[in-house]
């Protein structure tokens, strides 16, 4: 199993961008410390939930302040950059780091940064699959065009090619799916999924049995199938007792989620209705790894057995604070990842 931290750089009531963004770089080195295998950068415009708005720079970063650890976007909005763009980014990262960059990409939502970065609706509603077709040919071939609905162009070179690196013949691409069609398009790719903390085990597994199928029939052989590396998303807050380790994100999340999601513009007036803070901490606490060591190792080790994932990616800043987190995440290290089950 590989486990790494899932890093939102939120904010949280009375904190300045700083003091996140702050956490959030700490948190990568403490991973690394720690011994986990992975730190996944979120990246959001405008709203407190997350003052990260550009994963693969703050990636970067995170690549030069650490040694072995993977970084990994989770995900860069794809509808409001361009793929050529988001593409020479990756290759950069992907040689430079030596391999260790994995891009992953998403759809967003129907959000003003639509408007503010001039991509318009349609980057949402339709042409996020033109976008993804154009971003995994960039990184596959040598030279490329476009003649599609959104993106046309003569063909160019693509500099610097990102299969140069030796035993990395590209750099690595997760899809984050919340619906089937979303599924369907990653599948079609032969792309990982990344799969959201709001999901359980169930929910998981029919996407997951969803996308194999797919893969299968879009050319995937059974052992490129077998191989993707799907990660799952999820909450971690360790204590010695589950109900003390409950209580302390039940105190810190739902002020964070109640000005973080609450401040979310679309960008055509439709209404959005807003997910319950404390309903929804309530439900992370009951979805993941909340708890003490043994509990925690056992509820990864239990998604594992249900769904076939063995990546995941934990947020550890629930608390609110750079003490706790680094905490938290430590604890992560020495004391659940000896417990976890040795599987493929």
């Amino acid at each position: 199993m590989r486990v790494g931290a899932f890093v939102l750089a939120a904010q949280f009531p009375g904190q300045g961008h700083g003091e996140a963004l702050y956490r959030a770089v700490r948190s990568a080195e403490v991973a690394e410390e720690a011994g986990l295998d992975a730190v996944w950068v979120a990246e959001h415009h405008f709203v407190p939930y997350g003052v990260c708005p550009s994963a693969v720079t703050l990636a970067a970063l995170l690549l030069g302040r650490t040694r072995r650890i993977g970084v990994g976007t989770a995900v860069s909005v794809l509808p409001t950059t361009h793929p050529v763009a988001l593409g020479e980014q990756t290759a950069l990262l992907h040689l430079t780091s030596g391999g260790r960059f994995t891009l992953g990409v998403g759809r967003g939502g129907p959000w003003v940064d639509l408007e503010v970065f001039n991509s318009g609706l349609a980057a949402y509603e339709s042409d996020f699959p033109e976008s993804l077709d154009l971003l995994m040919r960039w990184l596959r071939r040598p030279r490329v065009s476009a003649a599609g609905e959104r993106f046309s162009f003569r063909e160019v070179p693509v500099v610097p090619r990102p299969d140069e690196l030796l035993d990395h013949p590209g750099p690595p691409v997760i899809v984050a799916c919340t619906s089937p069609a979303s599924v369907r398009l990653a599948a079609r790719h032969g792309l990982p999924m990344l799969l959201g903390m709001h999901s359980g085990d169930q929910e998981k597994a029919e996407m997951i049995a969803l996308w194999r199928k797919c893969a299968l029939e879009a050319g995937s052989s059974p052992d490129q199938v077998a191989a993707a590396g799907h990660v799952s998303a999820g909450v971690l807050q360790i204590a010695d007792r589950r109900a003390e380790a409950a209580e302390t994100l039940k105190k810190a999340m739902p002020g964070w989620l109640q000005q973080g999601l609450g401040a979310h513009v679309t960008v055509d007036g439709r209404v959005r209705r807003m997910r319950d803070p404390y309903a929804y901490t309530e439900l992370l606490c009951e979805l993941h790894a909340v708890g003490p060591p043994r509990l925690c190792a056992d509820r990864l080790a239990a998604t594992a057995e249900r769904t076939g994932i063995r990546r995941f990616a934990l947020l550890a800043e629930g608390c609110g604070d750079l003490a706790g987190t680094e905490e938290n995440l430590r604890r992560l290290g020495a004391e659940v990842l000896p417990l976890l089950p040795l599987l493929p």
